[in-house]
This record gives structure tokens, C-alpha cells and sequence, in this order.
């Protein structure tokens, strides 16, 4: 039997009282301070010797504040946690996307292939750090600036995966031409994404694709897909749309949106010619 999740995210980066401390947060934290307590070390003391200010370390460990992995890195070594910190930092960092996104971005760690058109705007996995935070924030209702950093990590330690070795994920990106053209942060960060893609391209694992404005009307119309499939070849749909979004197991279902991928894919520039294109855009900017 298939498995639908729908989340909502109109509260992201708002987060009432039950939801102010991530349980990823307060068991890092709750371990810092294990550590830091059997070391004989009081918080400034930890604090000193990995370069943050007491506060810090005491908001990580209150969990009220994620670690960065560079916070996990020198606890480890102060500490000598023997790992136990850095095996976290994943669900940190994962608990700090939107709600609405944490299921699917725990399935984007177990996947060996990645395929997606996208109509509206370059995907997550692509964007540089300038383009992901002008999105962030144009927000609406607007994010209080913790937040906006906290996604902005997050979205950039999910862009892991396009190098990651063991297993490598396979990627295909769909990308529509007027998606392409929308000058998110304004022209000078849209031509820095423009070279970036470029780049993203070259990898042997990734192939991106433009879907040309004159192909009017094409199989992706109803919206932006994900497809996933995992070490297990388990196989997943996704499908969001205004901070909704629903993943889908069904096989008949799944299967259905394979098969309309792949006529995106037959439909679309290749990847020689989306390329040309791109570079076309950039230096039109």
C-alpha cells in the first residue's frame, strides 16, 4: 500500500512552544554537556577552548540553538567524543530545514537516484548561497533572521549529495527556461547562479536539462516532480507546491510519474544544447 505525507509549512521559522527545541537539538545538546561535565570543564572553560563564547555553548546545550559542524568538529577533539557528536550533526542540520520538508530531505540521504523538473526556480540542491538567500528571504510571512540562517545551512549541507561517493546519487534536473530568466536576488546573483549550473553540469553524476519556453505544452504543466529511488529501490514521488507537500509510494503511481519524467527528459533541450543556452543567458545579463 502507497504512503502519502502532506506537511505544512506556513509556520516555518515561527515555531510555537512545543516546537521551539527540535529533539535533534536537545539530545546534541544534552550529550555536549555530558561530555563537557565528565571532561571537568565548565562552559567557559569549553567555550575558550573551541573559540565560541559561553552563551553559544550554553544555548546548544539548553538546545535552543543547532551546532554548526564546525562547532561539532572542535567539541569532538576537546571533548574527545569519539564521534558520537558528529553522527548527530546530520539530524541537526536536518532539523533546521522546514517542517514541511524534513521527511523527504531524511529520504534525499537514502537515495541513489534523484530526477526533477522544476517550472518556478532553480532547485535547492542547485542554488549558491546568494540566490537560496534572497529566497529565503522574500518570504511571506517574513522569517526572523535566526531562521533565515538556520535554512540557509541547511540547504547548503543538503548540496552534499551531489558529491557524496558512498553511494553516489545519480541526478537528472529539469529546469524551465522561464525559471531560468527570473532574476532572484537580482541580475548579478542570477548570472553567479547561471555560471554555477554551468558548473553543477560538468560533474559526471549530474545532467541538467532546459526545458525551452517555445515547447508550450509539455507533460510537466501540472507542476514541479521529484522521483526518488533508494539503496533499496524503493521508489518515491514528490510533488510540492506553496510549502505543501505530498510523497507518494504507490508503485501504479509511482510508476506513472516515471513514465511522464521520462517524456520531460525526450521533450527537453539536451544537455549540449541547455548548456549553450544557459551560457547564452548569462551573457545576456
Amino acid at each position: 500500500m502507497g504512503r502519502t505525507t502532506q506537511r505544512e509549512c506556513g509556520t516555518a521559522g515561527r515555531r510555537g512552544p512545543d516546537k521551539e527545541r527540535p529533539a535533534a537539538w536537545s539530545a546534541y545538546g544534552k550529550l555536549v554537556r555530558l561530555f563537557r561535565e565528565r571532561a571537568g570543564l565548565t562552559q567557559q572553560a569549553l567555550a575558550d577552548a573551541i573559540g565560541y563564547s559561553m552563551e553559544q555553548v550554553a544555548s546548544v546545550e539548553q538546545g535552543r540553538r543547532p551546532a554548526k559542524a564546525v562547532f561539532t568538529e572542535a567539541a569532538e577533539r576537546v571533548l574527545d567524543a569519539g564521534g558520537a557528536l558528529r553522527v548527530l550533526q546530520p539530524d541537526v542540520d536536518r532539523a533546521k530545514l522546514p517542517l514541511f520538508f524534513q521527511d523527504f530531505a531524511l529520504l534525499e540521504t537514502e537515495a541513489v537516484s534523484r530526477f526533477s523538473y522544476d517550472p518556478m526556480l532553480v532547485p535547492g540542491l542547485l542554488q549558491t548561497e546568494a540566490y537560496a538567500r534572497a529566497l529565503l528571504e522574500a518570504h511571506f510571512p517574513p522569517l526572523e533572521e535566526e531562521a533565515i540562517e538556520q535554512h540557509l545551512t541547511a540547504r547548503l549541507a543538503r548540496q552534499s549529495l551531489l558529491t557524496r561517493k558512498n553511494p553516489c546519487v545519480v541526478f537528472s534536473f529539469i529546469l524551465e527556461e522561464d525559471a531560468l530568466r527570473r532574476a532572484v536576488g537580482g541580475n548579478a546573483v542570477l548570472a553567479e547562479q547561471l555560471a554555477h549550473l554551468r558548473e553543477c553540469s560538468r560533474r559526471r553524476n549530474v545532467e541538467i536539462q532546459v526545458m525551452p519556453t517555445r515547447q508550450a505544452a509539455h507533460s510537466g504543466v501540472n507542476g514541479q516532480i521529484v522521483l526518488l529511488e533508494t539503496v533499496e529501490r524503493r521508489q518515491f514521488v514528490s510533488i510540492e507546491a506553496q510549502g505543501i507537500m505530498n510523497i507518494r509510494s504507490d508503485r501504479d503511481e509511482v510508476s506513472e510519474f516515471w513514465l511522464r519524467y521520462g517524456m520531460l527528459r525526450s521533450q527537453a533541450l539536451n544537455t549540449e544544447e541547455s548548456a549553450r543556452l544557459i551560457e547564452r543567458m548569462a551573457g545576456e545579463l
